[in-house]
Parts: C-alpha cells; sequence; structure tokens
C-alpha cells in the first residue's frame, strides 16, 4: 500500500492527508504499481463523465475529462512532449538535445505538437463509441503508466541528474512484470481478446519509443517517459476507435 501511494503521490496531484514515507529507492520500486495508479485516475474520469455527462453534450464533457487529467498530473507528461519536439526541432548533436530538454521554457515547436496531440487525443476519445466509453476511459490512463515502466527497466540513463536517473537505477524485472501483468490482465478485462492487441500495439510503440532514445541519446530521461507515455495515450484511443466495429 505505501508503494501504490508513492506512485499515486508521483503521478498525481491529488492530496493525501497523511505523510508517505518515501526513500530514494522507493520511487522505483512503486513503478509496480503505475498501472493501478492509472487505474485510479481512470476512475477518477469515470466518475466525472458520470456527474456531468447528463448535463453537457459529449463534446463539451469530453473536452473537460482531459483539462481534468492534465490537472490531475500536473501536466508532468504534457512538459515532456514539449520538451522531446523541442529537442527534435533543435537538429542538433545529443548534448544539444538534451540541453533543450532541460530548458525549461517551451518553444514554438513544443507549443505546437502540444496543442496538435492534445487535439488528436480529444477528437480520439469522442469518436469512441458510447457503449465502449468508461472502459476507454479506464484503460488509456492505465497502459500510458505502464508505458513508462516499460520504457524505464532495464534502460540506460541519457544522464546522470534528473527523476528519470533515478526511477531507472530502483526499478528492476520484478517491477516490469507486475506492471504488464497488472496492465494486460485489465486490457483483457475491459476489451476481451481485442484488449490484448490493444496493449500489443502499445507495448510495440514503447519499445519502438524506447529504442529510438537509445539511439539518438545514448538513452533515457524523463521527458522521454513523460512523451512515451503521452503518445501511448493517444495511440490507445486511436487503436480503440480503429477497432470500434468489431469491439
Amino acid at each position: 500500500m505505501r508503494l501504490y501511494l508513492i506512485a499515486l503521490q508521483f503521478l498525481t496531484i491529488i492530496p493525501l492527508p497523511f505523510t508517505v514515507r518515501c526513500e530514494e529507492r522507493d520511487l522505483g520500486r512503486s513503478m509496480a504499481f503505475f498501472p493501478l495508479a492509472g487505474l485510479t485516475l481512470g476512475f477518477l474520469l469515470v466518475g466525472i463523465n458520470w456527474v456531468i455527462a447528463p448535463f453537457l453534450p459529449r463534446s463539451v464533457t469530453d473536452l473537460l475529462l482531459l483539462a481534468l487529467l492534465a490537472g490531475l498530473t500536473g501536466a508532468l507528461h504534457l512538459d515532456g512532449l514539449a520538451d522531446v519536439f523541442d529537442g527534435l526541432a533543435a537538429r542538433g548533436d545529443r548534448e544539444r538535445f538534451l540541453a533543450v530538454m532541460k530548458d525549461s521554457r517551451c518553444g514554438p515547436v513544443g507549443a505546437a505538437a502540444l496543442a496538435f496531440f492534445l487535439l488528436i487525443k480529444y477528437q480520439a476519445l469522442l469518436a469512441v463509441p458510447d457503449i465502449k466509453k468508461n472502459a476507454a476511459l479506464l484503460l488509456f490512463p492505465i497502459v500510458g503508466r505502464y508505458a513508462q515502466v516499460q520504457c524505464t527497466v532495464g534502460a540506460t540513463r541519457a544522464r546522470n541528474d534528473g527523476l528519470g536517473s533515478t526511477f531507472i537505477g530502483g526499478a528492476g524485472v520484478f517491477q516490469f512484470l507486475a506492471a504488464m501483468a497488472t496492465a494486460l490482465s485489465i486490457c483483457y478485462v475491459l476489451f476481451g481478446v481485442n484488449g490484448v492487441w490493444l496493449f500489443s500495439g502499445a507495448y510495440l510503440l514503447t519499445w519502438w519509443l524506447r529504442r529510438w532514445a537509445h539511439h539518438r541519446l545514448g538513452g533515457i530521461t524523463g521527458d522521454i517517459i513523460g512523451f512515451v507515455s503521452e503518445m501511448t495515450e493517444v495511440c490507445t484511443l486511436l487503436l480503440i476507435v480503429a477497432m470500434g466495429r468489431t469491439l
């Protein structure tokens, strides 16, 4: 329970009425519970949707749900998405890429990428059939948080400072297998056999992005982890829409 609460505190801004003891090694160990933290976010989205959907058009409701998700997570992973695209736009070597990502300012390319990907995510959620909307709201935050574990465990540090380095040092095979078992099981419960295909698509995308990061940067950073998480969420929603006829 303590590691789950550490995962929830790191991944969200949800306040707790008590203090949770956390040592540096606990951050990596808590990654086993990242999918459960994603499930918590999914339940919050489903609950809010249940409350506001009867009073608002679906287009407005879905926009508010994505705004709520960004708020609950402190836009942490969206920041990583913008930073990576700023790094790509810099067109420099590895050191230039890392320096641009570390800069707290958001450049025009990062801002444009952020706007486009949020729009794609919004349109994808809006296109999910009503009968599968609650399942989709539960699923995509789970798969996005699992992708963070897959991206991190066994990766090489692109630099020795930052939270990404801390997680890489503390997460191991147990965390990876526990997170995978949790995410894959929930995918199957929510979508049956199609859930396995959804998970497989997200897994392959995460594998490819992680491989690209190692080739381009020599490893993984916190921004890369956030970038991968956002890309996987968008991919999962798009796959749910694409598979809509069979779901």
